[in-house]
């Protein structure tokens, strides 16, 4: 349902301050939207919200999407500040480039407390004010690696797989209560954003993102675009159709192909120097910005598309393509049997 053009909607995105989070609140300030801002950095908040000053009106919190507690009181303080929360979206997270025998339990944990946590810390926040209204919209913003996981990154893999687990049961719950939230789900493709600058890595040369290359701009139109239409899910770029489709027809080619090409494919030539920072922990302040250092080979568009509808569409195609061959398979065996009949 699409709100009255005089009503200013109140939009809240984690992992505002930088890559994709940064772009998709630059585009709904263009849009008029009233901004609640969260993410690790003050000063980077701070900087965010002179670069949007022209904008309606903009909030901030600095606080860590892992502290449940502190995510309920930003979304008590956006109420207070903005008025009622129309949209939350989850956007923040943590990664880290290397191979499972490398990595400690610790790695795993704050991956996972972030990248899968926060999301459902934000869930839960924006759903207490939500549901007493039975109204409002939640987006996730996943990515193909939520369907199909790749080497070098298993904690991140898992916490996508973990975040559309958990957005198909709530989805399942609100439509059971006949809610009028709404809950959407935004498979990302690769993106040109900080993250390859300050993740933490455990590989010999510095990571860099595989497949096709967007830039942010790309995911916060599709974002942006999913506010209105409020799908179920939207899937970026033609990679990410490759991907979760290729996942779901050939899993074993997959398995086979990235085996082949992933490892060397996320690294660059350039080794990683020994005073490299990582955001694991604590932000890296001094490169907070919404792009990365693949701006030559990333695209500014990308197509996208309704999840639901391109799943439908490649069963019906496979469907069809087995109707044909059972029409034609009788009769290549009585063709086969006029030619060598059976013994008697």
């Amino acid at each position: 349902m699409k709100r009255p053009v005089t009503e200013i909607p109140v939009v809240v995105i984690t992992g505002a301050s930088a890559g994709v989070g940064r772009a998709t609140a630059i585009r709904f300030a263009n849009a008029g939207a009233k901004l609640g801002l969260i993410a690790r950095g003050e000063e980077a908040l701070r900087e965010m919200r002179g670069e949007l000053a022209g904008a309606t009106a903009v909030a901030h919190r600095a606080l860590d999407v892992a502290n449940a507690e502190a995510m309920f009181e930003a979304a008590d303080m956006f109420e207070r500040e903005l008025g009622p929360i129309d949209i939350w979206i989850n956007d923040a997270m943590v990664t880290v480039f290397s191979p499972v025998r490398e990595m400690t339990p610790e790695e795993f944990r704050r991956v996972t407390e972030v990248t899968y946590l926060g999301f459902v810390h934000g869930c839960m926040a924006a759903l207490k004010h939500m549901r007493p209204r039975n109204k409002g919209h939640i987006i996730n913003i996943g990515s193909a690696l939520a369907y199909r996981g790749i080497p070098l990154q298993s904690a991140y893999c898992g916490a996508k797989h973990a975040i559309r687990g958990f957005t198909s049961a709530l989805r399942s719950e609100l439509e059971h209560e006949k809610s009028g939230i709404a809950l959407t789900m935004v498979q990302l493709p690769a993106m040109n954003t900080p993250q390859f600058d300050w993740a933490r890595t455990h590989m010999p040369n510095r990571p860099k993102p595989m497949g096709t290359i967007y830039e942010p701009e790309a995911a916060a139109a599709a974002v942006y675009r999913a506010s209105i239409k409020r799908p179920k899910e939207y899937w970026v770029g033609l990679s990410t159709f490759m991907t979760i489709i290729g996942n779901m027809v050939v899993p074993e080619f997959m398995d086979r192909f990235l085996a082949r090409t992933a490892v060397e494919g996320q690294e660059t030539e350039l080794p990683v120097r020994e005073d490299r920072k990582d955001n694991l922990y604590d932000p890296v302040t001094a490169l907070h910005g919404t792009h990365g250092h693949f701006g030559a080979d990333a695209k500014s568009r990308a197509f996208f598309a309704n999840g639901q509808a391109a799943r439908a569409a490649v069963v019906m195609a496979g469907a069809a393509v087995f109707f044909v061959l059972g029409l034609l398979l009788p009769q290549h065996g009585r063709t086969a049997e006029r030619i060598f009949p059976p013994h008697t």
